[in-house]
């Protein structure tokens, strides 16, 4: 196809001893992956619009080149289609950002792991990325390929290996793959990237550190004027809980993933996303006593009665709408470490870049 590839090749005699010669490498998440052959790399490089040299950012802890062809090979293994290439890339910029503190995030014994928020057209374009039923589930091509190749770069690109550069203690699914998309269509609220300073025709990816979901359980009633407030401050306890690190470290920022069913709660109540966003930073509060009974060595100097917010200000609060309407939201806390404090980042997609193959 006239792509001239730098990286070396590996032999084998067929796919499989492919396949075997991976994981042995290690080059695999642990799963098995499409074998990246010369013509699938050359295929996905090609489709980028991009030379294989340009640089996207150095992926820590090792600093390795994240180049569009290391992209491409890691984007094919996770199965990836060149439509979803896009938002591979804006993903992997994030990623690189220094403010994401990435060397950080993947040496941390915490069980961080970035998580791939879409907003714009590349919701469709790219995908389509799922943000309804079961949107960071299995079932969603678009979902789990952007997310895993995210993963496999961090890993063969960034060296983070498990006990070795990647020293989380436990992990949690979410490092294998971590992608959704904001429901737009079904949130009573701006889309998030619009919030954030973008247009609403601009495709952004937007990337933070965080846990595993919380579940959130809120019965609704139209007729209960409390009802707003009950899901606030389940939402804020969620926040808060004490046995996550935004509770004693107060530093990060935590994904709040509503469902079109809770969100219209909120809005109804005539609250705004920065509403929200307040309202949950007021409320997501622990009495200095208690955190002192637990980890004496983190609840901080001051009376025990004093309250302590679990976050930085209500900016720390990533609010989207997302999954299927019923009983249930998503609170994901975060590590709350790193020089710059566990902060998010964006980055928009470049649409226009992307070219047809044959």
């Amino acid at each position: 196809m006239g792509v001239a590839l730098a990286s070396a090749v590996l032999l084998a005699d067929d796919e499989q001893e492919a396949l075997e010669a991976l994981h042995a490498a290690p080059a695999t998440d642990g799963l098995p992956v499409v074998i990246p052959t010369p013509a699938r790399v050359e295929r996905m490089v090609l489709a980028s619009g991009l030379d294989p040299d340009m640089l996207l950012g150095e992926v820590g802890p090792s600093q390795g080149a994240a180049t569009i062809e290391k992209v491409a090979i890691n984007a094919v293994m996770a199965g990836c289609l060149p439509d979803h290439l896009p938002v591979v890339i804006a993903a992997v910029k994030a990623i690189c950002r220094p403010e994401l503190d990435l060397t950080e995030l993947q040496s941390t014994t915490h069980c961080i792991a970035p998580i791939i928020v879409v907003n714009g057209p590349a919701r469709h374009a790219c995908g389509p990325i799922a943000s309804g039923w079961g949107a960071l589930g299995p079932g969603h091509r678009a979902n789990a390929s952007i997310g895993r190749a995210v993963r496999l770069i961090m890993m063969n690109v960034g060296g983070a290996r498990p006990g070795l550069s990647d020293m989380a203690l436990l992990g949690h699914q979410g490092k294998f793959t971590s992608c959704l998309a904001e429901d737009e269509e079904n949130s009573p609220f701006p889309p998030l990237h619009t919030s954030l300073g973008y247009d609403a025709g601009q495709s952004v990816v937007t990337v933070v550190g965080t846990e595993a979901p919380h579940s959130v359980v809120h019965v609704g009633d139209a007729d209960d004027p409390s009802s707003p407030n009950r899901l606030l401050r389940s939402l804020a306890a969620t926040i808060a809980n004490v046995g996550s690190n935004n509770a004693f470290f107060r530093r990060g920022a935590v994904l709040v993933v509503l469902n079109p069913d809770h969100a219209l709660t909120l809005a109804k109540a005539a609250m705004s996303r920065a509403d929200v966003q307040a309202a949950l930073c007021g409320l997501a509060t622990n009495s200095r006593h208690l955190l002192r009974s637990l980890n004496p060595a983190f609840a901080g100097q001051g009376a025990d009665d004093d309250p302590v917010c679990a976050l930085r200000s209500p900016d720390d609060v990533l609010l989207v709408t997302a999954g299927g309407g019923g009983l249930y939201s998503m609170v994901m806390p975060s590590w709350g470490a790193g020089p710059h404090g566990n902060v998010f980042v964006t980055e928009a997609v470049d649409l226009d870049q992307a070219c047809a193959i044959p």
